[in-house]
């Protein structure tokens, strides 16, 4: 006990060199807790970018292609799904709801998504999140487009803005269908899922814009019989399209997913795919798991410094103290006192920067949890350290005693003549 008070009472005369030395721990501590967090928890959102949806239906390609290209936006699906098929899936035993998606167009580089209404409605995202909006509503007529919030951030876009689809994907396009301009009526809020670079429009416009038998002047005069009549029928969304690019299936039980996937796949009447997308986003996050290990190494590289930075600065002071560790032997101190003082000393400074550093850890993550999930889509878990957490904080105080062994040593040899023959 006596040794622990003097390694305290030490500490503090040495505060300046102690607080540094503390600082750069719990710098360390934060960093590889947050790493470790932000790791484990996109691992999870990636997991939940789409959320409550049971099947994802398209034409037979790959599982991770019919992913990519219908959540993800990314890449092109060779083939679509024809209406009859869907139609006929959608109407079977179990089937809750179903949300029809067709890709294919752009807008300055940004997807543009035709789909039904049920999409604002049934569509999640991280742990059953439902879309929500920031201004507006859903589309309620064939000339109104729904804006993702990044689509709306980097464009500039407001409601009521004019907006003209391209057609095809990608930043170049070679025919704007000008004659249809939409109108934004909707800004969802941010998700950090592709839902924030697409543009949603109703189903029935995708046929409309791509239709060749109407002229502007045709589409003039409906425009404004649509506006006449605005308030005495509601406006058809769906249509009737040839095909889809896929569509969403939620069931009113999970027992019937494996039946229902299992019929879909060896479906007669055409070539379909049903994937489950969590099952497919594991997948395809284990494709991904060189990521995890650069930031487990990254983790371990800042933890090493710090406890290099520690080692360097126990040892630049005990040259220092070598007149006081002479004067504890020449008052009575064996050479295992010292050995204790020394190795206590940077116990207690690896003791103190991990608490410091857990702190720091809460602070960044209630600060960050906001942006990571806006921008990044990131759902951040602030709960007690888990016991993995709490296993890499036990690992870094035993290697912070261990770093402190070496300091501690030599003060073991450093004889009482060695210490009061030290010139100034």
């Amino acid at each position: 006990m006596v040794l622990v008070k003097l390694a305290i009472s030490s500490l503090y005369n040495r505060r300046a060199s102690v607080f540094l030395t503390l600082l750069t721990i719990a710098i360390s501590v934060m960093l590889l807790l947050s790493i470790e967090r932000v790791r484990v928890d996109a691992k999870s959102s990636f997991s939940n970018t789409i959320s409550g949806t049971d099947l994802i239906v398209g034409a037979r390609t790959g599982d991770i292609q019919l992913l990519l290209s219908s959540v993800f936006r990314i890449g092109h699906a060779n083939n679509g799904v024809s209406w009859q098929s869907y139609q006929y899936i959608k109407q079977q035993r179990g089937v809750k709801w179903s949300i029809p998606l067709s890709l294919g167009d752009s807008h300055k580089g940004q997807a543009v998504l035709g789909t039904s209404a049920d999409y604002f409605q049934h569509y999640k995202f991280a742990k059953k999140q439902p879309l929500s909006f920031s201004q507006g509503r859903p589309f309620q007529h064939l000339n109104e487009v729904v804006l993702g919030a990044q689509v709306a951030k980097s464009l500039g876009y407001s409601l009521g803005d004019s907006i003209i689809i391209s057609h095809g994907m990608g930043n170049t396009s070679f025919h704007h269908h000008d004659d249809n301009p939409f109108t934004v009526v909707g800004i969802l809020n941010a998700t950090g899922t592709p839902v924030d670079k697409t543009l949603h429009i109703p189903l029935a416009a995708i046929e409309q814009i791509h239709s060749t038998n109407h002229t502007s002047h045709e589409h003039e005069h409906e425009h404004e019989h649509e506006h006449e009549h605005e308030h005495e029928k509601p406006t058809d969304l769906i249509g009737n399209p040839k095909q889809i690019t896929a569509f969403l299936i939620g069931f009113d039980s999970p027992l019937y997913t494996l039946q229902v996937r299992r019929n879909i796949n060896q479906f007669k009447d055409e070539a379909l795919l049903a994937i489950m997308p969590g099952v497919t986003l594991r997948e395809l996050w284990e494709m991904l798991t060189i990521v995890e290990k650069i930031l487990l190494l990254f983790s371990i590289v800042v933890v090493l410094v710090s406890l290099l930075g520690m080692l360097t600065t126990l040892l630049a002071n005990l040259n220092q103290r070598r007149r006081e560790l002479a004067i504890l032997r020449s008052v009575g101190a064996r050479p295992w006192h010292l050995f204790a003082l020394i190795s206590i000393e940077s116990l207690l400074t690896t003791f103190l920067g991990c608490l410091a550093g857990c702190g720091l850890f809460y602070l960044l993550m209630a600060l960050a949890s906001g942006y990571l999930q806006s921008h990044a889509g990131i759902t951040i878990t602030i709960a007690m350290l888990s016991s993995y957490e709490l296993m890499l904080i036990g690992a870094i105080m035993a290697a912070g005693f261990i770093v402190g062994l070496i300091p501690a040593s030599r003060a073991y040899f450093y004889s009482l003549s060695d210490g009061m023959s030290i010139k100034i």
